[in-house]
């Protein structure tokens, strides 16, 4: 079984010496510091416009170059030509929404899920072209794009796998295939609930929903997938997954605040069209990916964040990391998970929001609300540990407000859940430093 040097993890990350426990990860984690040293080589010696024929030049074109290596490693993209950078994975997938607007036919089906409802701001990408259904995350520029161009929506929707506690939803596959139809045209999913902290098995359920889409005659399917929750915690794989389009954010993968995009080959020839200016099109040939929106330090600072995953095992390798990591997170869970679900907290009114198993089926990304006679809010909840000083935790609906405004009972939305997400670099010692403050808050 792989496992981490913990000690040797934690040196990676500067912020991590002040002793302040972050258990707010899904929000953005820390920066390793290869990622910060680059960013800082980038700015002192190379931080020049690129493309120039003379050496400085040269040498920064040849370094954010470099990024698009990265990224594609950690997609498992075919080609480099396949990923792109952007300054947030809302962002990126608003271009793409943008760039599928002239294949997308009046009656086509979206089938998304509740996450990431994602906010509004549009970049100029040299993305897009056909018609079909789509499912993809970050909800909201799907459900304009569906507004645009007079497409269906349609909602897979967490069910509780609980009798005993309503809020313990999950996305069940068999619950998705019944949405399917022959005016099918894209899947928007999300690869791990940022509120659920739940794996969806993406695998099982792309290969499921194309068999049902081919059944039911769709002409065109195409599905995204949201890995914004899912990429700190375990490995992507674009072309095991057999999908059309991709994001997560690095900033939430130990790199700086910036995003990147996968979108398959076939996708950009015959799906999306440009929505960037003429003059940016080259030789009337297909499309290609550029790096975009973020600095040209934070493409270069993202070419460290494979070098760290891989030296986080004798392996250097990637898989091997990820499992590393995983097995860790296992550990995390154990604790937090325990307190919250022991009998006299459930008593207390605790209910975990997804499921409480603790195994490889979920991240420690935990969400919970306290409820009944005794109701504390969530904000009151993250305000005891504000005021005791030390720990950084949250509460809201993390833009997943679909998905808390849905549960039933009934919870305030604006209040929602408090979230506790760690880690790699949260130790076991953390957690338990956590779960004495809930002891206190909740006695």
């Amino acid at each position: 079984m792989a496992t981490l040097d913990i000690d040797g993890v934690r040196a990676s990350f500067p912020s991590l010496e002040s002793g302040y426990i972050y258990a707010d990860n899904a929000g953005g984690s820390q920066t390793a510091q290869g990622v910060i040293d680059r960013i800082v080589d980038y700015l002192t010696n190379t931080n020049v416009q690129l493309g120039a024929d003379y050496f400085v030049g040269t040498l920064s074109t040849q370094r954010v170059d470099e990024g698009s290596f990265t990224v594609a490693e950690l997609f498992n993209a075919a080609s480099i030509d396949e990923v792109a950078f952007g300054p947030s994975s809302t962002m990126i997938i608003e271009n793409i929404a943008r760039a599928l607007e002239n294949d997308i036919q009046p009656g086509d089906e979206f089938i998304i899920t509740y996450e990431h409802e994602g906010f509004y701001i549009i970049l100029l990408y040299p993305f897009v072209k056909n018609n079909s259904t789509l499912i993809i995350a970050n909800n909201g520029p799907w459900k304009r794009l569906a507004e645009r161009c007079n497409a269906v929506v349609k909602y897979w929707r967490p069910t509780p796998v609980s009798a005993e506690n309503p809020y313990s939803v999950a996305y069940k596959v068999e619950e998705l295939l019944p949405l399917v139809s022959s005016r099918t045209r894209l899947a928007a999913i999300t690869a791990c609930s940022n509120i659920l902290g739940s794996v969806v098995p993406v695998e099982e359920a792309v290969k499921a929903l194309r068999q049902r889409a081919k059944e039911q005659g769709a002409r065109k399917v195409e599905v995204s997938v949201d890995c914004v929750a899912y990429a700190p915690h375990r490995k992507m794989d674009v072309q095991k997954w057999d999908i059309d389009y991709c994001v997560f954010s690095l900033y939430k993968v130990y790199g700086a605040h910036n995003a990147a995009a996968y979108v398959r080959s076939a996708s950009l020839q015959t799906s999306l069209t440009s929505i960037a200016h003429h003059f940016l099109k080259v030789d009337d040939k297909p499309y290609k990916l550029q790096p975009g929106g973020p600095g040209y330090e934070l493409v270069y600072g993202a070419t460290a964040v494979v070098p760290y995953l891989k030296s986080l095992t004798p392996e250097d390798d990637l898989a091997v990391s990820y499992d590393a990591i995983a097995n860790h997170e296992q550990k995390l869970l154990v604790p937090l998970l325990r307190f919250l679900t022991d009998a006299k907290q459930v008593g207390r009114g605790v209910r975990i929001v997804g499921t409480s198993e603790i195994n490889l089926s979920r991240v420690p990304t935990v969400s919970f609300v306290v409820v009944g006679q005794n109701t504390i809010k969530s904000k009151d909840i993250v305000g005891a540990f504000d005021k005791k000083g030390g720990i950084g935790i949250r509460y809201g609906h993390f833009y997943a407000y679909s998905l808390v405004d849905n549960l039933r009972p009934k919870l305030d939305v604006d209040d929602g859940v408090v979230r506790i997400s760690l880690v790699h670099y949260n130790t076991v010692g953390e957690v338990e430093k956590i779960v004495d403050v809930l002891r206190e808050v909740l006695a």
